[in-house]
């Protein structure tokens, strides 16, 4: 097994939503800067995962996030034929609209930003150790033929897991009872217009009874007629209960679980009067998971906050979702009051008792209610934003990222397109 050496002064734990944003940021600023990814590909949830509609990009006044991820959706746009929605036009059922992209075409944009941006790239690598050094870290991965050790002076935890922290023994939180996963998917080889809705709803029914399908398999089902889920052809119309991503055992698990509902629908929709011939077009190859650890730190972001559209002294940028908790019965949506836009204080981002460590993205400070709007990928891309400028700032000036002044961080944020609260009139 080769053992490898590199010292960077920004290092990226997790290539996925955030932390694809965070490493470009942290480069584009001038600090050296790698990414240790498990998958082969950037992107995470937006492309492994296949949620590929990241949303809120902007409230209906106003855009709301910008800077980075903007830019890679505009590319990603511009190289496929998927149409935009029309920002000026309210969404009659959501505060606003998701932006469907091609998960394939965001893998190859994100990956060619963050390699003109020179940022190193260590596919097929996980987190195996991290020890705190003077001025930085030294933290151990390892791969397959590989054992590697990279020096940092800034580390950010984009895993969605919080693995650094986990490994660090710092403090972090866990509800006993977490949001199902979904495996994405997509059914076919049909056409709803021809199909009787009664009889499909006999036949779901009769297979939910006779154990054919299991609760989870669609998780409308006890409040929407299964024709509903023909129509949308699946994606992401499924939950895995107790899906848990926080090691390689409850993953595999995840996977596992997901797959099984998956060929129990092919098989049932096959049966259908003109669905003989459906067929499975399109299976993600990891199941993504909502919720698990979300951390301790210097601020946490609280439903109330949340709900009132609190504007944190220390924001550095915006989220619009809505409290959206999937339980086993459905799904409970709460929306935030039209005019408020809540923001991420820059202290939700600094665990308690770290220096020179960040964390972007689901495992945002934050408990579980606010947590569940603050975890959609809009969000996460622009957190991934301001940890990377923070990081950066702090290695290149030789202090901990903690000690930033806010007032800096925000205008390098600034400087790069991104939409900061306050700042002329955002």
């Amino acid at each position: 097994m080769q053992q490898y050496e590199n010292a960077v002064e920004v290092l990226v734990i997790g290539g996925g939503t955030a932390g694809v944003i965070a490493a470009i940021q942290a480069a584009r600023a001038g600090a050296t800067t790698a990414i240790v990814e498990m998958n082969g590909q950037l992107g995470g949830t937006m492309t492994t995962g296949g949620v590929y509609a990241p949303a809120y990009f902007f409230s209906p006044d106003r855009q709301i996030v910008g800077g980075i991820p903007w830019e890679l959706l505009q590319k990603t746009k511009a190289l496929d034929n998927t149409p935009w929605p029309d920002f000026t036009q309210p969404n009659p059922n959501r505060p606003s609209h998701h932006i469907v992209i091609n998960p394939a075409v965001y893998a190859l944009v994100a990956e060619e930003a963050c390699l003109e941006a020179g940022v190193k790239l260590h596919y097929h690598e996980i987190l195996t150790g991290i020890t705190p050094q003077e001025g930085g870290w030294q933290v151990e991965t390892v791969g397959k033929g590989l054992r590697r050790t990279v020096t940092a002076k800034e580390v950010v935890d984009c895993t969605g897991d919080a693995d650094v922290l986990g490994i660090l023994e710092l403090p972090r939180e866990k509800s006993e009872v977490r949001q199902p996963g979904t495996l994405e998917f997509r059914f076919g080889g049909y056409d709803v217009s021809d199909l009787d809705m009664e009889v499909v709803q006999e036949h779901y029914e009769a297979a939910m009874a006779d154990g054919r399908l299991q609760p989870g398999d669609y998780w409308l089902g006890k409040n929407e007629l299964f024709v509903n889920f023909l129509r949308g052809g699946g994606h992401n119309q499924q939950h895995i209960f107790g899906a848990d991503s926080t090691t390689s055992l409850m993953q595999t698990d995840a996977n596992i679980e997901g797959r099984r509902a998956v060929l129990r629908l092919l098989r049932f929709i096959r049966t259908l009067p003109g669905c003989e011939n459906a067929t499975l077009e399109k299976l993600w190859t990891m199941a993504a998971i909502r919720e698990t650890y979300r951390i301790v730190a210097e601020t946490t972001v609280t439903y109330d906050d949340y709900m009132a559209g609190r504007i944190f002294v220390d924001a550095v940028c915006y989220s619009l979702y809505y409290v959206d908790v999937h339980t086993e019965e459905g799904v409970e949506h709460e929306f935030v009051e039209p005019g408020r836009v809540p923001t991420i204080p820059f202290g939700a981002l600094v665990p308690q008792g770290s220096n020179r460590l960040l964390v972007a993205g689901r495992s945002v400070a934050s408990d579980r209610l606010a947590n569940s709007a603050l975890r959609v990928e809009a969000s996460c891309m622009a957190m991934g934003q301001a940890a990377g400028a923070a990081a950066a700032l702090g290695a290149l000036r030789g202090v901990g990222s903690r000690h930033v002044p806010i007032g800096d961080i925000r205008a390098l944020l600034h400087e790069h397109k991104a939409i900061v609260p306050g700042i002329e009139g955002e």
